[in-house]
């Protein structure tokens, strides 16, 4: 990484869970549960953080079996459903950052392996909604981060100037793949690198940029000169 800023970006894409919300716990919790329902070991939370990156649909398969996956795919969705709005917490800086970037006149969205219907209800429920062009989750799209496919349903009707510096801002191996699989400037928040378990070669992948939070990185948005 350079120790230049980086450029100002035109859009900016979203990770959701520990990028703008704090959703390990509640996401330990319900797999736990699930894990229980099935007979299976439960995760600490250094191992969820490790282990979680991937959607859902690629990941329970795997976990679970394939002949299993989708009555733990039920069982997981009732956990969350029951917990996740309760446990819901924006990150420190995370509402000031997306007031910078709108601002700016930036084209925000969100991209996340959460589904879908659970990650606009979370949206909703902290009245974030309005800040997103669009907000995109897992099976949204034909397929999930971190293909390429749920960033172009991000970006919209966005004009095509605004690929030319976008942002993907994560926290895990996965978001940093996205980043790359659709050439944009690759963004980590937070004091470590999630989900090296999920990939290969997480070891050859490294952010272009690295913030230690939300707030280090309003800091540097409220620089920039408005997009025009």
């Amino acid at each position: 990484m350079s120790d230049k800023l980086p450029h100002p970006p035109k859009a900016v894409i979203f990770d959701w869970d520990n990028t703008l919300v704090d959703s390990w716990g509640t996401i330990q919790a319900a797999l736990n549960m699930t894990f229980d329902d099935f007979g299976k070991e439960r995760w600490t939370l250094e191992e969820t953080k490790q282990r979680v990156a991937r959607s859902l649909r690629d990941s329970f398969p795997v976990l679970f079996g394939e002949d299993r996956w989708e009555a733990a795919k039920d069982s997981f969705y009732a956990h969350f459903r029951s917990i996740h709005l309760e446990t819901l917490t924006p990150l420190a800086g995370a509402y000031d950052l997306l007031c910078a970037l709108r601002d700016n006149g930036t084209y925000i969205g969100v991209v996340s392996n959460k589904n879908g219907d659970f990650l606009r209800k979370e949206a909703e429920h902290l009245e974030w909604s309005s800040f997103f062009g669009k907000i995109v989750g897992a099976t949204d799209a034909k397929n999930d981060k971190p293909a390429p496919d749920p960033v172009h349903m991000a970006m919209g009707d966005s004009s095509a100037s605004q690929y030319e510096n976008l942002w993907f801002v994560g926290d895990s191996v996965v978001d940093i793949q996205c980043a790359r699989n659709v050439g944009a400037t690759a963004i980590l928040i937070g004091d470590e690198l999630t989900g090296h378990s999920d990939t290969q070669n997480s070891a050859t992948l490294s952010p272009d940029w690295h913030f230690a939070d939300c707030e280090a990185l309003v800091r540097v948005v409220k620089s920039f000169p408005k997009v025009l």
